[in-house]
């Protein structure tokens, strides 16, 4: 099942909750900065040990004191208009995300709004690719569900989940 919640993704109680991460793993703004904040030093800790990650690709941690069990830290594309490959990119970090869950036994997953941030990719155009990206895993997993801070951009996604 796939749902899409407005809500703060560091609160979900699942199994695994996505981080949109930069390549360093060390940290940043947004999603990643808050889930560093709320999750402790101890996911920090084991980022520093990954060393980094490619766009694309997604690593997994300890989730610290979150009530999830482990943090994926996805890498999504940075938006340069949509002719440098990011629609592949963004496809392959929530393919990935939902592989790495898979093999640490994750049933439940939370992911936000990948690259859709300080990234600037555009969230209609995001939304049709990240969805065509998560639905071969649907009987994979429990419940696969996107969170979002506001509703405008969780009603962007549940529109292209529709179609």
């Amino acid at each position: 099942m796939i749902e899409f919640v407005v809500g703060d993704l560091t609160e979900q109680r699942v199994d695994a909750i996505v981080n949109s991460a930069n390549t360093s793993l060390l940290g940043g703004g947004g999603v990643d900065g808050a889930i560093h904040r709320a999750g402790g030093p101890e996911i920090l800790a084991e980022c520093r040990l990954l060393g980094g990650c490619d766009t694309g690709d997604a690593k997994a941690t300890t989730a610290g004191r979150l009530p999830a069990r482990w943090v994926v830290h996805a890498v999504g594309p940075v938006w340069h208009g949509g002719e440098a490959g990011e629609a592949e990119l963004l496809a392959s970090a929530h393919r990935r995300s939902l592989e790495v869950a898979r093999e640490l036994g994750a049933r439940t997953i939370a992911f936000p709004a990948i690259s859709c941030g300080i990234y600037g990719y555009p969230p209609e155009l995001a939304a049709p690719v990240a969805l065509d990206a998560v639905r071969p895993f649907e009987d994979t997993f429990d419940e696969i569900r996107f969170v979002f801070l506001r509703d405008g951009l969780r009603e962007v996604f549940a529109d292209a989940g529709r179609r």
